[in-house]
């Protein structure tokens, strides 16, 4: 008997601080991604600012968990998404987002940066394929 793998889409919408939401995602996601699932990340609306690079979180006395996005191809994550008109509309570009590295280390196959801005139709039909739909 085969293992059923579900697609799990996390969408990301809030701010990286002053919430718990972008926390929780990040440690729901890992625990997904534990359990052999196919695991994806959307960022929309303020969510975008948990991937932009250069966070520092000392003035606001939390700890920048914003590293651990870099891990998550570690993890098997091998989908992270952006909305590009949230992105645009806050005045940042894909310049402005850490890049996430994915390796399968049966195949060998490699990806430099995993992190992909997508256009709304995208957005929707990446909804549409998915299995479950997690929002935080």
């Amino acid at each position: 008997m085969s293992e059923v793998v579900k697609k799990f889409l996390y969408l990301n919408r809030k701010a990286p601080y002053g919430t718990i939401y972008a926390w929780e995602s990040l440690e729901v996601v890992l625990i997904g991604a534990a359990f052999d699932q196919e695991v994806s990340l959307m960022f929309l609306d303020d969510g975008v600012y948990q991937l932009t690079k250069g966070q520092n979180t000392v003035g606001i006395g939390m700890k920048n968990f914003s590293p651990t996005y870099r891990t998550l191809g570690d993890y098997e994550v091998k989908y992270i998404y952006v909305d590009r008109d949230s992105l645009e509309a806050r005045g940042l570009t894909e310049d402005d987002l850490v890049q996430v590295a994915w390796e399968d280390m049966d195949t060998g196959e490699e990806r430099d940066n995993i992190v992909e801005v997508v256009d709304a139709p995208r957005v929707t039909e990446l909804m549409d394929e998915t299995d479950i739909v997690f929002s935080f």
